[in-house]
Parts: structure tokens; sequence; C-alpha cells
């Protein structure tokens, strides 16, 4: 079976650049976000699971010369070996049994391991302050530019920004009967989070209100999640989510997935601390509270946010590690689980991604097909989620996309919060692979699955 986004079986390029220079976000001290310590206020973060997969998730058409999803672009047949013997007849990697598959995944025309975007600076709390960067790791100063540039998101900081100003088309928009709902869409699509920051700050000194409280007493629905969650700090925001699917009874373990399986190890680093100042909880012990076994193990590895982010490839231990996770599943009966939980939460994504390339030439099969047979359900999720960001991050979640979208009824936070989350950092890439995978633009199923003030704000984040 091919894999997706192999480089040819030459090697691979440098994968300097993680994260890019002047893209680490920065971290508010405790206390200083402009929203209740309990977040109880807030919408709840409604369904994170996801539809099943539907029993052919791999067979669209491929677009431009792309095989068929469930056998990778891009990649030759790893060593240019022939396809394994007793293969499963099945429908394999692109579905497995307990969610939708992964298959499809072309590759991007060039990729970034960072979280990308301008510096979220979070400022306009309480008191006017503006957070002092939280030191943290650099990345190394030789990153070519075309690293740098690898991502980028849909919105941008708007030019001759004014903070008053916009605060004041908001305050209008909200005065008398009725509320201008297309004049906060067109501040809030087009403005970057520190703008908005900002704006809420100035909304305080011009007219000693606060705009959240505002905005949630003239909004309803998806459009007013939508809203607070642009209003939210990046940093907050992943933490509300986290706390949220934690909260009460059942747990979103795709919502941890997709945050703690994704992010840069600054990002999970400011996290982590976000999560305990603002909601006096520590996200370790909320975890082992709400999962268990292999996959409570593997959350815990990437809460660390210590993954190995040295960008050069070191074939020969590649080559071990291939070799290690080849005996720990395929190559013994039973699974040292153990081991996969080593190899992918501490190794770097563009190791892991020479690491996946190995494993074919040692095991006749790839990676996350055999994690596909040696594990199920969300520890199986989670390690795939680590190799396909390893692989082609903006591919990952633009198969969550559509699948929060496929089908009856829409996943409306997970729609919301992969659209907030990535708008700044690789939300282009994102609609690129969307297109590619689905012969359908990200924006035309949003535009048939949604309606109204929700729908239109949406489509201004995403762009045509």
């Amino acid at each position: 079976m091919s894999y997706p986004g192999y480089p040819p079986s030459g090697g691979y390029p440098a994968f300097p650049g993680y994260p890019p220079t002047g893209q680490e976000s920065v971290y508010p001290p405790a206390g200083q976000y402009a929203y209740p310590a309990v977040p109880g206020g807030y919408p709840p973060a409604g369904a994170g699971t996801y539809p099943a997969a539907p029993p052919n998730a791999a067979g669209y058409p491929a677009p431009g010369g792309y095989p068929a999803p469930g056998c990778y672009p891009g990649a030759p047949p790893a060593g240019g070996m022939p396809p394994y013997p007793g293969a499963p007849t099945g429908p394999g990697f692109g579905v497995p049994p307990a969610g939708p598959g992964f298959g499809g995944y072309p590759q991007p025309p060039a990729q970034s391991y960072a979280g990308g975007g301008p510096a979220q600076i979070p400022v306009g709390f309480p008191g006017g302050q503006v957070p002092s960067p939280m030191p943290g790791p650099r990345p190394t100063p030789s990153e070519p530019a075309a690293m740098v540039q690898g991502t980028q998101g849909t919105i941008q900081a708007a030019p001759n920004f004014d903070a008053g100003r916009d605060a004041e088309i908001l305050r209008k928009a909200m005065k008398g009967f009725g509320t201008d709902e297309q004049a906060i869409i067109n501040v809030v699509a087009n403005r970057s989070n520190d703008q908005r920051q900002k704006i809420k700050a100035a909304f305080k000194t011009m007219y000693g209100k606060d705009l959240i409280k505002d905005l949630k007493s003239e909004l309803s629905g998806n459009v007013e999640e939508l809203i607070l969650a642009l209003f939210m700090p990046s940093t907050y925001y992943d933490a509300w989510s986290l706390r949220h699917a934690m909260k009460g009874a059942g747990t979103q373990e795709r919502v941890l997935i997709e945050i703690l399986c994704t992010r840069t190890n600054q990002e999970i680093q400011e996290i982590v601390k976000c999560y305990k100042s603002e909601f006096g909880r520590d996200i370790e012990q909320d975890i082992r509270a709400d999962t268990s076994g292999h996959f409570e193990r593997l959350l815990i590895s990437m809460c660390q946010g210590n993954r190995d982010e040295n960008q050069t490839v070191d074939y020969q231990k590649a080559q071990e590690d291939a070799q290690r996770l080849y005996q720990a599943g395929e190559g013994k009966l039973g699974t040292d689980e153990s081991c996969f939980n080593m190899v992918l939460a501490s190794r770097s994504f563009p190791q892991l991604k020479a690491t996946v390339e190995a494993y074919s030439r040692i095991a006749n099969r790839d990676l996350l097909s055999s994690i596909d047979r040696e594990f199920s359900g969300n520890v199986e999720r989670g390690l795939k989620t680590i190799l396909q960001c390893a692989l082609n991050r903006p591919a990952f979640f633009a198969e969550r996309l559509y699948y929060s979208m496929k089908g009856a009824g829409t996943d409306d936070s997970t729609l919301i919060r992969i659209i907030v989350t990535r708008s700044e950092i690789d939300l282009v890439q994102i609609k690129q692979m969307f297109t590619q995978m689905y012969q359908k633009t990200l924006a035309t199923m949003i535009a048939s699955d949604t309606s109204g003030d929700y729908r239109r704000l949406l489509l201004a984040i995403v762009g045509q």
C-alpha cells in the first residue's frame, strides 16, 4: 500500500523551520483573560464526536491524476515493493472500524511544522495591559524564508486598524431595535485575533460595557458560538475547548486528540498553563480522571509539550525506530503499546516521516495500516493523528472538516473550532487539500450545510 505525502524514495528534503521565526504565540499571565474562570456562560461545546465513516470512505474520485484515496497520492510503493502478500480484503486503512478513515492524503506543495501565523498577543484585557511574551523555545536562526512562509491563514491583520472605530461600529450594530449582524460580520471576519482583543478593550474603555456580554445578549445559536470563539485569545480557546470536552457526563475524546496531538510544543505548554490559571485545574489530573489505559498515557505524553523539534532527519535512527516498531507490533504475538507511544510522542515530525518510509521497506506494509491492525478505539485515532500531522497536517484538518458536515446533521462545534483555530495559520492550505480530496470546495460544502448569519460569517472567514 502506498502512503500519503511520501517524498520520492531518493530521500527527504530538509524540514527546517519549526516553529518559524516570529510565529511563536505568547502567553498572557494568569487572570488577564476577559472570561470567567469557570466557562459556564459560554455555549456548550456540542458533540465533539464524528458521524461514522460511510462504508466507502475511501471511494471519492481522484483529481488531477491522484489515485483514489486509500492509496496515497505522491507516493511510490515504498521501496519499490510489490503489494504485500496476505493483504486484508476489507477496505483497509481508509476505513478504520471505529470512525472516519484517513485515506487519500495528497502532498501539500510546502509544509511547515509550526504553529504559523503572526504571533497571537492577547491584549486588551481588563486594565488594558499587554502581557509580556512568555519565554519559550526559539527556532534556530538558519531557517530559510521559504519554510517560514510554508503555510498561511485566510485572515490577516487589517491595515490601518483603528480599535476605537471598530468598537463604535459594533456599538451601533447592537444599539436600538434589532441587530445589524452584517456590520458585526464585516468587522470580526476581517481582523486578526490580536486586533479583536484590542477592540474588546476599546469597547469597555469607550462605553463602560463588556463587549462579550453585549454580543451574547444580541446573538444566539451557532453564530453566537462562532463570534465568541473569534473573540477568545487563541490559547484560551484551546484550553476552553479541552475543559468543555472533559466537563460533565461523557468525554469528547476526539476534541482531546484534535488539539493535543496537533499543536506545537510552545502551544501545548501555553495551553497547559492557561488551563491551570483560568480554570484552576490541572489538565493531567482531568485527563487521568476522564480517560484510561494506553489512550490516557498518550495524552499525558502529549501534554508535556516536549517533542523533539530538531528538523534534521537522522536516517539511521529512523531505520532503528522502524525496526523497533515492527518488532513491537507486526513482528510479534500481541503489541508492545509503550514502544509506539515512545516513538510517536517524542520524535520530530520530519523524523517520523522518515520512520514511516523506513517501516514500509521493513514490514512491506505502511505504518498506519499496522496501527489499524494492532490498535483500536481512541488510542488508534490518537496515534494516527500524530502520523497524519507528520505527513500532511492541512489534509488532516480538511478531513476533519469534511466529516463534521458529511451526512445528516452538522457537528457545528468541530466546524467552528477548526475554522477559527486554523484561520490565521494554515486555512489556505486546508482549503487546497479539501478541494483535492473531495472534488468540491470547502466554501461550497459550508454553504450547503449552514444558513443565515452563521453561513455568512463562516464564508467570510474561509473566503472563496
